[in-house]
């Protein structure tokens, strides 16, 4: 068939692939792993950009990874819903095209300002990519090829969001503004893939506006926690001003909520959290990525201000963590799947090894470098930890999806990764601020913090997913099938 004469599908039927379904894999990998990376790469340039715009400090550097993370997450959701209106590929094209040209934009940005602004517009992009990406895959890939191909799509996640020090610590060494332009080449390739290999997919039944109200609403929310936690140590834990942003942030959450009760498109679709399996997920989803995105930014902060790594050192000293997640997701879990019989008992696996990992690193935590006996084993735990739970996790919030919903649902599970690592990273730099004669002092905190989030996570695995999933069926039976038309 040629392409421009390819017929869009609908969510319920599978549409060829041209260029087979390995292929196709693949290219629409490439998108999950470019938004993880830039999520993550910035880490290891804050001490160029800072010393560039002088008087920047990491509460402030820090919002140049928090600003991409909450525009990412207010716009997972509507861009899932006018991916399954508009077509999945097209939104894909779109959301590619606009992530490359903001990537443009943050290597020439004046000021962390402009920077920061840039970065919300290559967020656009990632939050229209990744579930346009993630609905494309459950809609091409025949049911028999899902589960290992969920688990090469997160895995990847994964791998991109490990290696985003890693990569970033190299790139810095010939210029902090390399670390986004790196994306440029890329984009354009994977625009040009998926325009060749990728089919066409609709859900040709969904005609409502997404809620973009709803979304602004939910970025605002996450931002006022984040700030609350980053100016916390300053404002103190309870002064008005800290107080007052949670209340704000509480009041702005629940007009997302009351909106998605009566919004024929809501941010929310609330029917689907009446899976247990689905909303199980999307919490233990939030706690590990919180876990997660602390992990990264403490290990990068200790490196480079305690063992005085270069930010080349830092990425390579972390680079071994990394490595370990492909062949845990792709080889390890979907053999203990059937071993401890399910996914979120393996999920549950991946949180206790995470949380073992920096148990372990707490232990040994020294001020001389000492690598390989020390910060070594616990990042190859760590790892390990990563490839057994971010493919299960997403396993189970995507099996019972129905095919109507395969960007709204992959939008909320996305969703609910990015505001754990806002979290997360705001909760961490809040430790971080700690003042202590011994420079140990707020990095065991910062260690504690992620044990604790690693804890909850596997808990939630634990009374949540460690069931049969529900059929996609039974999900779709849940959710209403009209809803009164709302104007935002």
């Amino acid at each position: 068939m040629a392409l421009g004469k390819r017929s869009p599908s609908s969510a319920g039927t599978a549409p060829e692939p041209s260029g087979g379904t390995a292929a196709v894999v693949a290219v629409l990998a490439i998108a999950v792993f470019m938004s993880s990376l830039d999520l993550f790469i910035v880490n290891l340039a804050f001490p160029s950009i800072g010393e560039e715009y002088a008087g920047a400090e990491l509460g402030s550097l820090s919002w140049i990874l928090n600003a991409y993370t909450i525009v990412f997450a207010a716009v997972l959701v509507p861009a899932g819903r006018w991916a399954d209106r508009v077509g999945r590929r097209r939104a894909l094209v779109v959301g590619l095209a606009v992530f490359t040209g903001g990537s443009l934009l943050c290597g020439l940005a004046p000021g962390v300002g402009w920077l920061v602004a840039a970065r919300t517009v290559q967020a656009t992009g990632a939050g229209v990519m990744v579930p346009a990406s993630l609905s494309l895959l459950l809609a091409v890939v025949p049911q028999e090829q899902r589960a290992r191909a969920l688990g090469s799509w997160s895995a990847l996640g994964a791998l991109g969001a490990a290696l985003g020090p890693v990569i970033g610590g190299g790139l810095v060494e010939i210029g902090w503004r390399w670390v986004f332009w790196v994306n440029l080449p890329v984009g354009v390739v994977a625009i040009l893939l998926t325009l060749r290999l990728v089919p066409e997919s609709r859900d040709g039944a969904r005609g409502h506006r997404p809620d973009l109200l709803g979304a602004a609403l939910l970025a605002l929310a996450v931002g006022l926690v984040a700030g609350a936690l980053v100016e916390a140590p300053d404002w103190g834990w309870a002064s008005a001003g800290f107080l007052g942003m949670l209340l704000a942030a509480a009041l702005c959450a629940g007009a997302v909520v009351a909106r998605s009760f009566r919004h024929a498109a809501p941010v929310l679709e609330l029917g689907l959290f009446r899976s247990r399996t689905f909303s199980g997920a999307g919490a233990a989803s939030l706690l590990y990525y919180a876990a997660f995105g602390a992990f990264l930014l403490n290990t990068v902060e200790f490196l480079t201000t305690v063992w005085r790594y270069t930010p080349l050192e830092a990425g390579l000293a972390i680079a071994p963590g990394p490595l370990m997640v492909l062949p845990f997701a792709r080889l390890v879990a979907p053999r203990l799947i059937s071993v401890l019989g399910g996914v979120g008992r393996v999920a549950a696996l991946g949180c206790s090894v995470g949380a073992a990992a920096q148990v372990l690193w707490l232990v040994l935590l020294q001020v001389e470098p000492a690598y390989v006996t020390h910060l070594l084993p616990a990042q190859l735990l760590g790892g390990a930890g990563v490839g057994l739970a971010i493919p299960s996790l997403l396993g189970a919030g995507s099996t019972g999806l129905p095919a109507a919903n395969l960007g709204t649902g992959s939008g909320i599970l996305n969703m609910a990764r990015q505001v754990g690592t806002v979290l997360g990273v705001a909760a961490l730099v809040a430790a971080l601020t700690v003042r202590d004669p011994d420079p140990l002092t707020p990095f065991r905190h910062g260690i504690a913090l992620i044990i604790a989030f690693f804890v909850a996570a596997g808990v939630v695995c634990v009374a949540l997913l460690a069931q049969r999933l529900r059929p996609a069926a039974a999900v779709s039976a849940t959710l209403p099938h009209a809803r009164p038309q709302e104007t935002a």
